[in-house]
């Protein structure tokens, strides 16, 4: 009887290993950080937003960036907005995007971000300024 216990103690420690779930992160352990908050006005802006992983200040490659809206809700113009397109990345974490600038003035760039992995949706509102 006494040679199964050890056994039996490697067997219930793995099985609680195996039952106990991993950490994950939640959103507010990422980032998104727009590289430029000064634009001038005009068509073909490049928007470039790094996704930063906050606990190690690593940029954060492979995330899928979605709901991407460009709108003057700062200025009281809501439904100002322009189209926001995706453009390839230069580099591990940094997500690009064109978008016309038809108007000086606060724009805000509303972002949502799924990292891999991660249970949560990381999402941003960012303000930038459109400069005559």
């Amino acid at each position: 009887m006494l040679r199964y216990i050890p056994t039996f103690l490697a067997t219930l420690v793995v099985a609680t290993q195996l039952s106990v779930p991993m950490a994950q992160a939640a959103a507010s352990d990422y980032n998104l950080v727009l590289i430029e908050t000064t634009y001038p006005f005009g068509d073909g802006a490049v928007l470039e937003l790094r996704l930063i992983d906050t606990r190690t200040n690593a940029p954060v490659e492979g995330a899928v960036i979605f709901a991407t809206r460009l709108d003057m809700e700062p200025d009281g113009m809501e439904t100002m907005t322009s189209t926001v397109v995706a453009l390839p990345g230069k580099e591990p974490g940094l997500y690009r995007f064109s978008a016309d600038l038809t108007m000086d003035g606060n724009w805000r760039f509303s972002v949502a971000a799924k990292v891999q992995g991660e249970p949560e949706t990381v999402q941003a509102q960012i303000v930038l300024e459109v400069l005559p």
